[in-house]
């Protein structure tokens, strides 16, 4: 179970925002004086596959989700409170069914 921040202090945020799949899924990024970065976003039902460059974290804030990560064959179901690691260099597909799902994705050290 993660301990999810109800907000964050001292940070800059990126105006624009990421857009993906038509707007179905949104996030800002979020950057920290320690040079660390995360996104902030939400996804609107549907699945999607992400491909990732780094390690990250995904945190669900709220709503509930199906993961799969690449090379896996199982599934794994995520709700608000919890989270998944996705390795560098590899990526994940995230349905969500219903409602929002609202997530902070953290750019982990490779």
């Amino acid at each position: 179970m993660s301990s999810l921040p109800a907000q964050f202090g001292g940070v800059t945020v990126v105006t624009k925002a990421n857009v993906y799949f038509d707007g179905n899924v949104v996030s800002h990024t979020v950057l920290f004086k320690d040079d660390t970065k995360k996104t902030l976003g939400l996804i609107r039902p549907g699945t999607y596959h992400f491909n990732t460059g780094a390690p990250e974290r995904m945190e669900i804030v709220a709503g509930a989700c199906r993961v799969t990560l690449d090379g896996a064959t199982a599934t794994q179901d995520y709700a608000a409170g919890t989270f998944f690691d996705v390795p560098g260099q590899s990526g994940f597909t995230i349905a969500v069914s219903a409602g929002l799902c609202e997530y902070i994705c953290s750019f982990l050290p490779a």
